[in-house]
């Protein structure tokens, strides 16, 4: 029913279209403007009084600085979006209001993070705990998060991908070497019938070996705890480096390290790699569902293997890229490229080098700017100032980029 305010209103409008019939002055356009405006309002008003808003309150005894987010099935689950931050009232203490629209009316399912999976709720054993739902007509509901899981632990072993060797010894034909390479599988691989997307990793001696030199990326565990939620179920195939050759092998070209043979490692990726891992394995081999990535000279080529090849690549992956070997990169040779619709995660430590976040925003910027890639390249950003250049920090990142990647509908 519409309220007394909005009778009088529509009882008034009535006088004035009566008053406008009796004028000498009457157009059809003033009838229509007099009469649109309170009509329209009159059916919104009684439209909007069915929208309400609702409210979460959050208790959590394990508080400490990082702030909390809500992931669900309205923003796709992604972890830190900043749409659904909550609002600290108190210590220990959160409170969030949904927008008022209709996306938030029906069904809300959700979990709570403090900005990725590595930290989401748990209960107070240390397991994960189920979706919450909210069903009913409330407008508020008090939730409580008993802890949080901190630095990836506990993980689950049965949710460990399956580490497969494929070969001690893979030919590599454009270079005329041999490599070990492996496949991490998902760790329900063998009981299903799925197809997964696939990323090509360089520098697999420090990916998931305990007992790496400089430490590892721990991809394993991570890769556990992310199926846990219903995301990272992806092979990723780890190459070895070439060990004293590594340089020479990541470097694109002619450098400031002198030439290269980066070149030829990336022909060895598309052209003889990935046609055999699609053969031997359940992947998407479309380019959409296909990434490569790596870290230091490894982001180098790995950046270049996307640029070169963006029918083979439509994910990039790129840690402390070595920009600093080619200070005046050419990008011209883009213009001769097909533009296809590419994803490319730039991380960037603030304390690995005097130049690495200055090299990193600009190759973000004149990538953004080529008129050949407009509306085409989605680069997602991060920079960690207080970053290193080591392993510990790109293991940090590592679920952030692959989540973005290949499991999020978010652009930026």
């Amino acid at each position: 029913m519409p309220s007394p305010i909005q009778m009088k209103s529509a009882l008034g409008q009535k006088k004035k279209f009566k008053f406008l019939l009796n004028g000498s002055k009457l157009t059809f356009a003033k009838i229509e403007r007099q009469l649109a405006s309170p009509m329209i309002s009159l059916e919104t008003d009684l439209k909007d009084s069915s929208i309400k808003t609702r409210k979460l309150i959050l208790h959590t005894p394990d508080d400490d600085e990082r702030p909390v987010y809500i992931s669900g099935n309205f923003n796709n689950w992604a972890t830190q979006d900043y749409r659904f931050k909550m609002k600290k009232i108190d210590e220990g203490k959160y409170e969030f209001e949904f927008p008022e629209e209709e996306i938030f009316q029906g069904e809300l399912i959700y979990k709570f993070t403090k900005g990725d999976w590595s930290e989401v709720e748990i209960d107070r054993y240390g397991n994960r705990t189920p979706n919450r739902i909210w069903s009913d007509s409330k407008t508020s509901r008090i939730e409580k998060v008993a802890k949080w899981r901190k630095n990836w632990l506990p993980y689950r072993p049965s949710q460990l991908p399956k580490i497969h060797l494929i070969s001690e010894e893979f030919e590599i034909p454009q270079l005329n070497k041999k490599r070990k390479i492996w496949a991490l599988l998902p760790h329900d691989y063998e009981s299903s019938d799925e197809h997964y997307p696939v990323l090509y990793l360089q520098d697999a001696q420090n990916l998931f070996n305990e007992n790496a030199e400089f430490g590892n990326w721990q991809i394993d565990k991570k890769l556990a705890v992310m199926s846990d939620y219903g995301i990272g179920k992806i092979i990723i195939i780890a190459v070895e480096h070439a060990e004293s050759e590594r340089i020479q092998e990541y470097n694109v070209g002619k450098t400031l390290l002198g030439k290269g043979q980066g070149k030829q490692y990336i022909r060895f990726i598309t052209d003889t790699l990935k046609p055999f891992v699609d053969k031997t394995f359940r992947t998407k081999p479309e380019r959409e569902h296909t990434g490569i990535g790596g870290s230091s000279m490894g982001g180098l080529v790995s950046i270049f293997s996307g640029l070169i090849y963006p029918e083979v690549f439509g994910k990039l992956m790129v840690f402390s890229p070595s920009l600093w070997v080619i200070p005046k990169i050419k990008l011209g040779f883009l213009d001769f490229f097909d533009p296809q619709e590419t994803r490319l995660y730039l991380y960037a430590g603030g304390d690995e080098s005097e130049t690495m976040v200055e090299h990193v925003s600009k190759l973000r910027k004149r990538l953004l700017k080529r008129e050949s890639l407009q509306g085409k390249m989605k680069i997602r950003l991060s920079i960690n100032e207080q970053g290193k250049h080591n392993e510990s920090y790109w293991s940090d990142e590592f679920p952030k980029a692959i989540e973005w990647l290949f499991f999020s509908n978010k652009e930026e």
